[in-house]
């Protein structure tokens, strides 16, 4: 599937604070912890988990919470597919929405019981 214009901006205004509890919902259901996910979100974004609490506090949207982010060298190691888009084919000009499902990615794969070595990726 190819992203739009339209689909970009509406994930980049999306609140994070209100998405990261359905993050958390769905690892907790497979036996995950807050302090897993707060883990790769830090690994991918830089934010430990006062900046987390600070930023859902500030209702910051997605475009407001990557440009804040200091994303992982290694992000461009996350690959496969989310919701039907293929991380690596999404263009660079909609950096936010390929940042929000790299972010995907990485609670996709500890919802699904990967190692944690495994989603914090090396090169």
């Amino acid at each position: 599937m190819k992203v739009t214009a339209d689909k970009n901006e509406k994930v980049a205004n999306m609140i994070f604070g209100s998405i990261y509890p359905l993050y958390l919902n769905r690892l907790e259901k497979n036996g995950r912890t807050k302090e897993e996910l707060n883990q790769v979100i830090e690994w991918l974004t830089g934010f430990d988990e006062d900046a987390l609490q600070a930023l859902m506090d500030e209702k910051v949207t997605f475009r407001t919470f990557f440009q804040k982010a200091k994303i992982h060298p290694n992000a461009h190691l996350i690959k496969g597919v989310v919701c039907g888009y293929r991380i690596e084919e999404i263009e660079d000009e909609f950096e936010v929405y390929k940042q929000c499902r790299q972010m995907e990615k990485l609670i996709d794969e500890l919802a699904k019981g990967r190692k944690m070595e495994k989603i914090l990726r090396k090169s």
